[in-house]
């Protein structure tokens, strides 16, 4: 079973991740970000930085994938390679941050590898306002995030609820985040794995 959180900056992935995981006993895999080397450069030039910080990206997402195929293990994934290209490489190119010749070569890429990729078997979706993605950004205090601009996370969920309307690739459950706090309210967490437990378990 593959199950994998998805959403904004600050929705809340990596937490839910490692509940998920704690309450399941899986694996969980997630978003490599201390030890990225482009991040901090990406914050503070993102044009310069763009097309090398999501080739990063790609490449980490489709080692952690071809791992979870491979083994056949029972995994949940902060964040997936679909959000790299349809969020994040097309609000860059869209923001005049990676030039189109960058942006399509990026593509490229990316659908070459996804050709040979299995989508998760459930997408869920963390539905996160502007205020709350502040809040959670502010509270877990990443120097290199302190300069992430309003107009960025809201131009990013504007991405996020577009793809989320087309998703088709597998099973998805939608959370609203602004009225979910499963990090200090364990009936909130009780509702989400009730809800997750619906669509693993649930007809087809």
């Amino acid at each position: 079973m593959h199950i994998a959180i998805v959403g904004n900056i600050g929705a809340g992935k990596t937490t839910l991740t490692s509940l998920l995981a704690k309450n399941y006993g899986w694996e969980a895999l997630y978003e490599e970000v201390d030890n990225n080397p482009y991040l901090e450069d990406f914050y503070s030039d993102m044009k310069r930085w763009s097309f090398n910080l999501q080739i990063y990206f790609l490449n980490n997402r489709f080692q952690q994938i071809v791992a979870i195929q491979n083994n056949k293990r029972d995994v949940i994934q902060d964040r997936t390679i679909y959000e790299d290209a349809h969020i994040f490489a097309e609000n860059l190119h869209e923001m005049g941050l990676m030039t189109t010749r960058d942006h399509q070569n990026y593509r490229d890429i990316f659908e070459n590898i996804t050709s040979f990729i299995k989508p998760p078997d459930l997408l869920v979706y963390l539905r996160a306002s502007v205020p709350t993605l502040v809040n959670n950004i502010q509270r877990r205090g990443r120097d290199y995030e302190a300069s992430i601009r309003l107009d960025y996370l809201s131009k990013l969920n504007e991405k996020y609820e577009a793809w989320i309307k087309n998703y088709s690739l597998g099973k998805l459950l939608i959370l609203d985040k602004d009225k979910l706090d499963f990090t200090n309210n364990p009936e909130d967490l009780g509702t989400v794995i009730q809800a997750i437990e619906a669509e693993i378990h649930g007809l087809f």
